[in-house]
C-alpha cells in the first residue's frame, strides 16, 4: 500500500513544481498561492499516511502510534487548504475574503489542536500501521480523535461538493470542466473513502467486522479522489498555457522553410539554445530574426517576378490571397537567391509590404512560409509559372 500512497504523493508533487515555476508570480497571487499549499499539503497526507512512514515516525519519536495524530492533523490542514482555495477561487472584496480565510484557519487550526489532546489522552500503546481507525474505535478519547478528524474532513468535502454544483451552473469551457473533475473527486472522497470509514467504524461498535472497508478500500479510493481534485484544481490554470505552447511549437515548426531560406541575411541576435527554452520563447526569436531578415531583403524584391506569379496563378483560377501569397513567396524566393550570390538589387523601385508584415502574430509568417517555392530556395518559376506552392497549404495557426 505505501507505494500506491507514494505515488499519489509524487503526482501532488509534480503538480506543484508546474504550479510554481515561477515564484515570486505565485507569492504574489493569492489564489495561485492556495493552489500549491493545497496540492503541498495533499502530497504531505499521502507521504505521512503510508505504513511505511507512520513506523519511521512511531520509532524515532518513541511513542507508538504518533503517526496517526500527525496524518490526521495533516489531513485537516489539507480540508483547510482546500477550503481556502475555494473561497480565493469564488473572489469578492479583499475584506471578506480576508475575513472567511481567517475563520477557515481558525475553525481547522482549533480541530488540529483538539486532535493532539485527545491523542495524549488515550491509552493507544499498541501500533497499528494499517487499522488504526477500526482498532481503537471502542478506545475512549481515540475513538472521539477518530471521528473529529473525519468529521472535520467531511465538511470540507461536502462545502466543496456542493460550491461545485453551484458555480457549474455559472461558469463554461474549462472552468466548468475544473468544477466537474473536483466534483468527481469529492464525490469519490465521500462515499469511498469517508463513507467506508464510518461503515468500519459503526460496525465495530456494533460487535462485526468490516475492517476491510477501511482498510483495503478506503485508501486507494482516497488516492484517487485527491489526484482528481488536483486535476480539477490546475486544469484551468495549467491547460491553457500547455496548449499554447503546444501550439507555439508547431508554428515554430512551420516556419522552418521560411526560416532555412532567410536565416543567412538576418542580423538579429542569436537565440540563446537549450532544452529550458520553452516553445513559445524559440517561436519568439525565429519570428524576431525572420521579420529582420525580411527588412534586408526588401531592396532585393523584384516586383516584375511578384506580379508575374500573380497574374498567373489568378489566370489559374486561384484567388487573389492564395494568388497573393504565391506571387510574394516567389519574390521572396528571388530576393534571397539574389542576396546569397551577392548581385546588385533590380531596377524595380517602390515599397511594398508583405502580407506577413500586415498581420499580427505569426499567421502571416506561416503562410508565407507553406506558400514558399520547393525547395525554398529555388528561383522564381521561369516565364511566371505558379509555383508548387499552390497546392493547397497546411492549415496555419493563427495567433
Amino acid at each position: 500500500m505505501s507505494l500506491v500512497v507514494y505515488l499519489a504523493a509524487f503526482v501532488f508533487g509534480m503538480t506543484f513544481v508546474l504550479l510554481f515555476r515561477r515564484p515570486r508570480r505565485a507569492m504574489r497571487n493569492p489564489l495561485t498561492l492556495s493552489t500549491c499549499v493545497a496540492v503541498v499539503l495533499g502530497a504531505l497526507v499521502f507521504v505521512c499516511a503510508a505504513p511505511a512512514t507512520l513506523g519511521t515516525v512511531n520509532e524515532l519519536t518513541g511513542v507508538p502510534n504518533f503517526g496517526a495524530p500527525m496524518t490526521y492533523g495533516m489531513l485537516s490542514a489539507y480540508s483547510c487548504a482546500v477550503l481556502v482555495l475555494l473561497i480565493n477561487w469564488r473572489g469578492g472584496s479583499r475584506e471578506r475574503v480576508r475575513r472567511l480565510v481567517l475563520r477557515t484557519m481558525a475553525a481547522y487550526g482549533l480541530l488540529v489542536v483538539a486532535i493532539l489532546v485527545l491523542f495524549s489522552l488515550a491509552e493507544a500503546d499498541t501500533e497499528r500501521l494499517t487499522d488504526l481507525d477500526t482498532y481503537y474505535a471502542n478506545t475512549p478519547f481515540m475513538r472521539e480523535m477518530i471521528l473529529l478528524y473525519l468529521i472535520g474532513h467531511s465538511t470540507a468535502m461536502l462545502v466543496m461538493c456542493a460550491v461545485c454544483v453551484k458555480w457549474g451552473r455559472e461558469v463554461g469551457g474549462l472552468l466548468r470542466t475544473g468544477l466537474r473533475l473536483i466534483l468527481l473527486g469529492a464525490l469519490l472522497d465521500v462515499v469511498g473513502f469517508q463513507l467506508a470509514k464510518y461503515t468500519a467504524i459503526v460496525a465495530r461498535w456494533t460487535g462485526h467486522d468490516l475492517d476491510f472497508l477501511s482498510t483495503t478500500l478506503a485508501p486507494p479510493m482516497a488516492s484517487l479522489a485527491a489526484l482528481m481534485c488536483s486535476a480539477g484544481f490546475v486544469l484551468p490554470r495549467l491547460l491553457p498555457s500547455a496548449l499554447a505552447q503546444w501550439r507555439g511549437l508547431g508554428d515554430y515548426r512551420r516556419l522552418a522553410p521560411l526560416w532555412s531560406l532567410v536565416q543567412s541575411v538576418s542580423t538579429a541576435p542569436k537565440p540563446p539554445t537549450g532544452w529550458w527554452q520553452s516553445p513559445q520563447a524559440r517561436l519568439q526569436w525565429r519570428e524576431v530574426s525572420i521579420h529582420d531578415a525580411l527588412l534586408a531583403l526588401a531592396p532585393y524584391f523584384d516586383h516584375r517576378v511578384r506580379e508575374r506569379v500573380r497574374d498567373t496563378a489568378l489566370r489559374a483560377g486561384h484567388s487573389p490571397h492564395r494568388a497573393r501569397l504565391a506571387a510574394e513567396a516567389a519574390m521572396l524566393a528571388d530576393a534571397a537567391r539574389r542576396a546569397a550570390a551577392r548581385e546588385e538589387p533590380p531596377g524595380t523601385t517602390g515599397t511594398y509590404r508583405l502580407h506577413a508584415t500586415e498581420v499580427s502574430g505569426t499567421g502571416g509568417l506561416v503562410e508565407l512560409a507553406q506558400a514558399l517555392p520547393r525547395p525554398p530556395a529555388a528561383p522564381a518559376a521561369p516565364g511566371g509559372a505558379v509555383p508548387s506552392s499552390l497546392a493547397e497549404p497546411e492549415e496555419p495557426h493563427v495567433a
